[in-house]
């Protein structure tokens, strides 16, 4: 198993809330294999792993969980005493008292992973759970952590506004994939442009990364994880959608038709071939699982924009549904080179589509938290109409600034045909109105010595006059690459 890697925000929540003395709840969500159990479990180990327990629901019957937890708890408070194989407490309501009564003279933290397992065949249980809190266990010194993948449960029954246990946590952590800065220590003999590769594919799920060989290429381990037809990456997909729906049919063909960028309801629906108005449902469907997202132009954030865009934000699912899902036949026929060089030769536009320009909107963001650019914004995004897109743009409704910016993957570095580019389509796409402008162009090869020369006179020639213009930078890959290391450290 690798070293623990980032999570410091996390791991200082949770020592804040162990150092209270009062009973606290915490409520752990996130995507399958983003990480919770190891944070949980590194937590305790490295801190407290005499004063806390952890147990794992399994895919069992109510019966079964309850017993595996009444004698995971035994053991827990009792370790000298050997805990008899058929023990159980008779009902959750007795396991939970007796937490009550020992939790009363002693810290102690419980972690109950995949607690949507025990939900799935007794929803009684969090009627019950908060029964005991309310009346026992929030006046005890335990810190109380329930975690779930499957969203949908941990929503209708933890989190929403008429679930059972709303308003009693102290705490509720929705756990993101880890940052493409922390592919610096998974990954420190690749490349940047490896490394963003890397992340195309598989984004920042550290479960994934632990499968992938260091030692080898991106495209071998390409080859080994993903493109082989047994590969336990085929069945991901298949499983992360498993957990919110049992009909994938129309759930599939929708992300097959995101994936190959038709963005719009109609596209989408004229693709798999059913009414605007059934579409609607699935992608609603898919937007609370939080794999995809509806976008709007970032400076219509605020508005009823009705012509919005879908995307498939899950890098795995959409590198998967992009490339692999319609390639299943010829896999099986060991096609793999075949479907490899498909991959290889497409690849850099699919980067510099979703991966590139991703990585740059979350560098603006960061980059105005630092005050390492002249403008603030509050939100970044991209902005387009029939004219074009400009996929990096930053805006600040309060201070009236843009940050007008695109993105562009060459082998070789970008020059004045790209500055020029940048500049007209600012003019076309943006709105007419007052507003402080600043300019960034990314290229994930660099800028010519020229465009760096050149920029701030090809930029502002093309300004609106109601622009007030602050300057324009030009940046690459290792340049971004950096400043997100070193913002991550600090």
């Amino acid at each position: 198993m690798k070293a623990f890697v980032g999570r410091h925000r996390e791991l200082e929540l949770l020592d804040d809330l162990w150092q209270s003395d009062d009973a606290t709840m915490i409520i752990l969500s996130g995507r399958r294999r983003v990480g919770k159990t190891r944070l949980l479990t590194h937590w305790l180990q490295q801190h407290h792993p005499d004063d806390g327990m952890y147990w794992m629901a399994e895919p069992t019957s109510a019966a079964d969980q309850l017993r595996s937890f009444s004698q995971a708890f035994l053991g827990f408070v009792d370790p000298e005493t050997p805990v008899p194989p058929d023990f159980t407490y008779a009902t959750w309501e007795q396991a939970l008292s007796q937490l009550a009564t020992y939790a009363r003279h002693r810290r102690m933290s419980i972690f109950m992973d995949e607690i949507t397992y025990v939900i799935d065949v007794n929803s009684d249980f969090v009627g019950t759970l908060q029964k005991v809190w309310d009346h026992r266990l929030n006046q005890t010194h335990v810190m109380l952590a329930l975690s779930g993948s499957q969203m949908g449960l941990m929503r209708k029954y933890l989190l929403d506004y008429d679930a059972p246990l709303y308003g009693r946590a102290t705490a509720q952590m929705q756990l993101p994939p880890l940052p493409f800065s922390a592919t610096h220590q998974y990954f420190p003999e690749y490349s940047a442009e490896e490394r963003l590769r890397l992340h195309a594919i598989w984004g920042g799920v550290p479960a994934y990364w632990e499968r992938l060989d260091p030692n080898k290429s991106i495209e071998q381990n390409l080859r080994r994880n993903v493109l082989p037809s047994y590969s336990w990456m085929v069945d991901e997909s298949r499983i992360l959608l498993q957990d919110f729906i049992t009909d994938m049919h129309n759930y599939v063909g929708t992300l097959r038709a995101i994936a190959g960028e038709l963005q719009t309801l109609s596209e989408i629906a004229r693709r798999i071939g059913i009414a605007n108005t059934k579409i609607s449902f699935y992608l609603g469907k898919l937007r609370d699982t939080r794999f995809i997202q509806r976008r709007v132009p970032v400076t219509k954030l605020h508005t009823n924009w009705r012509r919005g865009r879908y995307f498939i934000v899950d890098p795995y699912l959409r590198f998967f549904y992009r490339f692999v899902s319609t390639q299943q036949s010829k896999l099986a026929l060991g096609q793999i080179d075949y479907v490899l060089n498909i991959i290889t030769e497409k690849m850099p536009a699919f980067m510099e589509m979703y991966t590139w320009p991703e990585l740059c909107c979350e560098w603006l963001l960061l980059a105005s938290t630092n005050g390492k650019i002249p403008l603030q914004v509050d939100e970044v995004g991209s902005e387009w109409k029939k004219d074009g897109e400009l996929r990096v743009i930053g805006v600040s409704d309060e201070t009236r600034t843009l940050v007008i910016g695109d993105c562009y993957m060459r082998e070789e570095a970008a020059g004045l045909d790209e500055l020029e580019e940048l500049a007209e389509k600012a003019a076309k796409i943006m709105p007419n109105e007052p507003y402080e402008v600043y300019y960034i162009g990314f290229s994930s090869s660099g800028w010519t010595q020229l465009a760096h020369e050149q920029a701030e006179a090809i930029v502002e020639k093309r300004c609106r006059k109601k622009w007030n213009f602050h300057g324009v930078r030009l940046l690459g890959l290792d340049e971004i690459d950096a400043d997100l290391l070193q913002w991550s450290i600090s």
